[in-house]
């Protein structure tokens, strides 16, 4: 029961739009373990993704499927590994967020 209250509490979270929610989610899912908003780490800082796919109607779709699958070669030598603990709903509103970083 606590674990569907705290999945409750989340998605309520995320139906509220807020980044804070996002960023949440996004280090709940261990994205933050290679990515940060403002700078590379292992991979690209959320803000290039975001420009360099801006504009781009496939973009999100490209993308959610690259979070769930990986993906090798876009961003340099070191692969993303696929997700499999990402939901394809929760992959769409890390993407979202993403590409809604400045």
């Amino acid at each position: 029961m606590k674990r569907s209250l705290s999945l409750c509490v989340m998605l309520s979270a995320l139906a509220s739009g807020g980044a804070f929610a996002q960023a949440d989610l996004a280090k709940a899912k261990n994205c933050m373990t290679c990515h940060t908003v403002q700078t590379k780490l292992v991979g690209p800082a959320y803000k290039d993704v975001a420009e360099r796919y801006a504009g781009q109607k496939s973009a999100e779709d490209k993308l959610v499927q690259k979070v769930l699958k990986g993906g090798a070669g876009v961003w340099g030598p070191v692969p993303m590994p696929a997700n499999p603990q990402v939901s394809e709903a929760e992959a769409r509103t890390l993407v979202k967020w993403v590409l809604s970083t400045k």
